[in-house]
């Protein structure tokens, strides 16, 4: 992984000089010091781990076969694809959000100088793409899937947000269900997330994708899995290990936690959530937290993070797609380690 990492991040070069080459636009030295700085600080400073996915993928669907040194160029240009694609997500979502804190360092639009700009500036990052994918793709016979794939996960992405935003802006909290979670998890996470790795590397490889539609169901069983993971560490966590200030509480998110909290409640304690949660008073989430560990959400969590990975564990294992069987073995373990090593379990 240290070796594919170090390609990865060769690539990253020489994608941020073709951006700056792009005949479309003419840099100028503020410009192109403004995007470069948009770039460095939002793209390759995260695990890469979608992005190394490809690679990762694409290795596993040629077992057996030597990658040309031109073969791994492309996997790491559409990994590189989708770490755009996430830098993008992720300044939009902090703004919308209010955080103040990513990956350990100030939220991009927090940082002096930048505000609102950062809307533009996550707009060039997506624009980014489409040039990329046009420069090293365009020849290919598989380009107009490429292109329609990523246009479709974007579209899914997007709607998953909306979904999301939507939802916490009803203030009514009775709306809340795991259904509903699970919707927002789908579109919002999982189609970038961990489908889009996949499909990438299945057109790479010549397969057709709609003959691995089966891996989808596991792919989103997982990102759920990831999500209450994360939404988990949004209020338990220690900031100074996971890089960011959990606010699910004061974004009235719908949020795993939640989620079980109104499930287990009685009617007494759905009042205190709904006259607390979403309030910026620190004394309204410290009486939400404290709901939480009246409840003992933590042994909930503890409970569904162990039969949840024993269950999905067995699936990848049993599953046909050796695709799914590397993933879940590169990606699922590794997040799992990081969460318990966070959790204070090892």
């Amino acid at each position: 992984m240290a070796d594919a990492k170090s390609k990865f991040m060769e690539v990253y070069s020489i994608l941020k000089t073709q951006i700056f080459e792009d005949p479309a636009f003419e840099f100028d030295s503020a410009s192109r010091q403004w995007v470069d700085s948009v770039m460095d600080y939002n793209i390759p400073k995260g695990k890469l781990v979608r992005g190394l996915s490809v690679l990762g993928c694409y290795k596993t669907l040629r077992e057996g076969q030597e990658l040309t040194e031109d073969e791994v160029f492309l996997a790491c240009v559409l990994g590189w694809c989708i770490e755009w694609f996430q830098g993008c997500a992720l300044i939009i979502d902090d703004i919308v959000d209010r955080s103040h804190m990513r990956r350990g360092q100030p939220c991009w639009h927090t940082l002096p100088g930048v505000g609102m700009i950062a809307v533009n500036d996550a707009l060039v990052l997506r624009n980014h793409i489409g040039r990329m994918l046009k420069l090293y793709f365009r020849k290919k016979p598989y380009y107009v899937d490429l292109v329609e794939l990523f246009n479709e996960v974007e579209f899914q992405s997007i709607s998953g947000q909306m979904i999301d935003l939507i939802t916490t802006n009803d203030k009514d909290l009775a709306k809340y269900s795991l259904t509903l979670y699970n919707r927002i998890t789908e579109y919002k996470s999982a189609y970038y997330s961990l489908y889009l790795p996949v499909a990438c590397a299945l057109i790479l490889a010549g397969e057709n994708i709609e003959d691995h539609s089966n891996v989808k169901g596991i792919l989103v069983e997982i990102t759920a899995y990831f999500q209450i993971q994360n939404d988990y560490l949004d209020c338990y966590g220690d900031p100074k290990v996971t890089g960011k200030v959990g606010t699910d509480i004061e974004d009235r998110k719908c949020s795993w936690l939640v989620v079980k909290a109104l499930e287990l409640a009685n009617e007494e304690q759905k009042k205190l959530l709904q006259e607390n949660y979403g309030q910026q008073d620190p004394a309204c989430v410290a009486k939400v937290k404290e709901l939480y560990d009246l409840l003992d959400l933590q042994s909930v969590y503890s409970m569904y993070e162990k039969e949840t990975y024993e269950k999905l564990s067995k699936w990848a294992e049993r599953h046909s797609s050796k695709v799914v069987k590397g993933l879940w073995m590169r990606y699922a373990e590794g997040y799992v380690e990081a969460a318990r090593r966070v959790d204070g379990k090892s």
